[in-house]
């Protein structure tokens, strides 16, 4: 390894995972030695195993082990040209809770400006990427200016990323180059996101993670291409003004008002329980389109100008009544006729199902009507008790799509597995033409796939 050409070996320890690995690498040889002072990006995470050193050393004085910060400070401090720096607790320790830890001392609050300002300044110039994953039990607590910290020595920062913290928005500066914003699990000081808009215009992606605080926010970047949003809490309003945003993932409960002017968009992952007041401009070059909500039908509806669709998937959350909601296929048909995949949710194969087991769905309806030509494959969630009701609602889904060719049919686990055999039987031998797949899903897993792809 030696033989390598230094730049080569700086990229290479530039992208070890955690810093434990690079102070390995130092006691190897010479060469490793100097060559970890020159590496271009840094993470230092604490481990649980970590932790509970740490922890041992406060109980113990006895114990050698360097407190997690200082052992960072040595690192950042003794390291030359570093451009990307990572900080952090591990998952499974950053969101703990107050409770769960009882740790209210400050050796993980690592958005703490007294511990920024050892450091910062000295490197923060040269940074092009900053991520921070605070440690929850000692940061939610704590208000902390560490934003408006980082905007004043890091001018050249591309990507910034804080995790598990209290944040105000206090003192921010303008900072113009930053293009990626990712806040996960943040109690935010800015209601409105009037601040993060004014301080960081040239946004390309954003992810706003569980942010908690905000009331009536809005999201106006005219540069964001990307943006991610899962709302925490229940704000008035939610209100996203984006002219080049080309995919957005939204996920939000019932906001009394949701308006979305993103007429560029050709990704979109919306959900959202329901919308008492629901504004949208035409997405003409909608392609990939993905809503799961309780009144569906209703929601779809506002998307009746996006005729350009070519992937659909449609689900409905679970809720106590016991009415369940209708989904006509028709309905489907009617607003987006250039599909050709279409994926069903558990909750929208049961709504189907049950609409089509009330003859809502006749052959009739379909008379006049656009039909779903391009249809190739359909992939659903299924969950039934018993076969021959299922056995018809295929055959009627067939029946309506001459062109549909693929089938992809994940059953539930609970589902009793000599039904299941028997429904993978019977679809095998009704309808050879079909190319079949099939899986196993439950709620909270990945899906399980049993069969090879098409």
């Amino acid at each position: 390894m030696e033989e390598l050409p230094p730049s080569l070996l700086i990229d290479i320890l530039s992208r070890l995972p955690d810093s434990a690995d690079l102070v390995r690498c130092r006691l190897v040889s010479k060469t490793l030695n100097a060559s970890s002072y020159e590496v271009r990006a840094l993470s230092h995470l604490c481990t649980p195993s970590r932790y509970h050193k740490y922890r041992s050393r406060n109980d113990n004085h006895l114990a050698r082990t360097t407190p997690f910060k200082s052992a960072f400070k040595n690192l950042v401090l003794n390291s030359r040209g570093l451009e990307t720096i990572s900080i952090g607790v591990e998952k499974s320790l950053g969101r703990k809770s107050y409770d769960e830890v009882e740790d209210d001392g400050d050796d993980l609050y690592l958005t703490d400006v007294r511990f920024l300002e050892e450091w910062l300044p000295v490197i923060g110039g040269g940074l092009k990427s900053l991520s921070i994953s605070d440690f929850w039990s000692q940061s939610s607590w704590r208000r902390s200016d560490a934003l408006a910290f980082i905007s004043s020595y890091c001018y050249s920062l591309l990507e910034l990323e804080v995790k598990n913290a209290w944040l105000s928005v206090d003192g921010l500066k303008l900072m113009p180059k930053l293009t990626t914003l990712t806040l996960e699990y943040i109690r935010l000081d800015d209601e409105d996101l009037n601040k993060v808009c004014d301080c960081f215009p040239g946004l390309q992606v954003l992810n706003l993670i569980g942010v908690g605080g905000l009331k009536e926010p809005k999201i106006d970047f005219m540069h964001l291409k990307i943006c991610h949003w899962i709302v925490s809490n229940a704000p008035t309003s939610l209100t996203i003004l984006a002219p080049n945003l080309v995919e957005l993932k939204l996920e939000c409960v019932r906001p009394r008002s949701l308006v979305l002017e993103t007429p560029s968009l050709s990704v979109l992952h919306l959900t959202v329980e329901k919308a008492d007041k629901f504004k949208m401009k035409d997405i003409p070059s909608l392609i990939s389109l993905q809503v799961a909500a309780w009144d569906l039908c209703c929601l779809l509806r506002m998307f009746r100008s996006s005729r350009a669709v070519k992937m659909l998937r449609v689900d409905i959350p679970k809720r106590n009544e016991l009415v369940t909601p209708m989904l006509r296929l028709d309905t489907l048909l009617d607003y987006f006729p250039n599909v050709s995949s279409l994926k069903l949710g558990a909750g929208a194969w049961l709504a189907a199902l049950c609409t089509e087991k009330n003859a809502f769905l006749s052959v009739e309806r379909f008379e006049g009507r656009v039909k779903m030509n391009g249809l190739k494959e359909i992939t659903a969630h299924v969950v039934f008790d018993e076969v021959e009701t299922s056995l018809s609602f295929v055959s009627c889904i067939l029946d309506r799509f001459a062109d549909l060719s693929g089938m992809a049919l994940l059953i539930h686990s609970e589902v009793d597995s000599s039904l299941a055999s028997q429904f993978m039987w019977k679809c095998r031998a009704n309808w050879p033409r079909v190319r079949w797949r099939w899986g196993i899903w439950e709620e909270g897993t990945q899906d399980i796939w049993l069969s090879d792809a098409y």
